[in-house]
């Protein structure tokens, strides 16, 4: 088992477990102490590991379990009022929790109900995706807007991490493909030898070990950026690297066809396109495109409906425009780029480099 600890000043320290069939030894990770607890999973997840969750559980009282519909489409406000709604209904107290049962819609929107019932309730992350190693980590919880993604947040930190490392088996290859979006941003942040590893990686023929190896990677580059700044008041910001795009492409497409970590690879080439670094860029190109991702989408819509999603994007400040960009492996920075300058950058990108 690997066991990694999260450290923000002013707050509580947390631990990030990793192991094959954590799920059914859960009872003996979770404190005694809690009320009740509510386990919120979509659909998909809970047909595979709800029982398993339950079963681990048994011995305990106070067992709530509530399904949400799978997709980002559910990290919404009608969903966030519904599970507040049922909160109400179970009778839950300060003392109660929830576990995040899922990927990262389910982790954000079970996080953020925890953040503001009853002023903040204790929750776990329970990750079953790759995408999910990256958001777990770190206390950013949201919901989304029809405005933007995740417009409507807070920090709330888990009580824990539980990685169990047997769940990657059961992910469809989109899943994969969705979860490598942020090893291959995290790579990037870190160093050349690990993003050559990933660039010979064939995602229909991943391995779990190699897979779990990645995720320990980059959750301890997250944590370490994390426990230096927790509210992105700078290095933090870094993380955002592919996803100012990616997330003017998901609000765009009204969170449907196109996966969070999908929309990010295509991102993170545009990134990689702005900051001048040509080779990896048309490295990434290459690897995407054997991998399946929806390169072809960004060919499909308006430049300038993508920049007015990018205005309004977190680390736009004042309508400008911040861009994470890098000026080599492990070296990123945030510059500010004028629209006109970025609006013939995505026309530029969409005929070269897409199309």
């Amino acid at each position: 088992m690997e066991r990694l600890q999260v450290n923000i000043p002013g707050s509580t320290a947390y631990e990030v477990m990793i192991a094959d069939g954590l799920r059914r030894e859960l009872n003996e990770y979770i404190a005694d102490s809690y009320s009740s607890i509510l386990i919120i999973a979509d659909r998909h997840v809970a047909d595979l590991y709800m029982d398993d969750i339950k079963t681990a559980l048994k011995t305990r009282g106070n067992i709530f379990c509530k399904i949400i519909p799978p997709g980002e489409g559910t990290k919404s406000m009608e969903w966030y009022g519904r599970l507040l709604d049922y909160c109400i209904s179970c009778n839950m107290d300060r003392k109660s929790l929830i576990i995040a049962l899922g990927g990262g819609m389910t982790g954000d929107l079970a996080g953020f109900v925890a953040s503001t019932y009853l002023r903040g309730i204790s929750y776990i992350q329970m990750p079953t995706s790759i995408l999910a190693h990256d958001s777990s980590v770190g206390g950013k919880v949201a919901i989304n807007h029809k405005a933007g993604k995740n417009l409507i947040g807070a920090f709330h930190h888990p009580d824990k991490v539980l990685y169990d490392t047997e769940m990657i088996d059961s992910l469809p290859l989109k899943e994969k493909r969705s979860g490598y979006g942020e090893v291959v941003k995290h790579a990037l942040l870190s160093d050349k030898g690990w993003f050559d590893e990933l660039m010979d990686r064939e995602l229909t023929e991943l391995e779990n070990h190699k897979a779990a190896r990645d995720l320990i990677r980059g959750i301890r580059l997250k944590a370490s950026i994390v426990e230096q700044d927790e509210k992105e008041a700078g290095m933090r910001k870094y993380l955002n690297l592919g996803h100012t795009l990616a997330h003017a492409i998901e609000t765009e497409l009204d969170y449907g066809s196109v996966t969070h970590g999908e929309a990010v690879v295509i991102g993170t080439v545009f990134a990689l396109f702005l900051s001048g670094m040509e080779e990896e860029r048309n490295r990434l190109l290459v690897w995407a495109d054997n991998n399946g991702y929806p390169l072809e989408v960004v060919g499909e819509l308006d430049e300038r409906k993508l920049l007015e999603h990018m205005k309004r994007d977190k680390k736009a400040e004042r309508g400008k425009i911040n861009y994470v960009l890098l000026q080599a492996f492990g070296s990123p920075y945030v510059s500010h780029i004028e629209e006109d300058e970025l609006l013939h950058a995505l026309k530029q990108f969409k005929n070269e480099v897409i199309e």
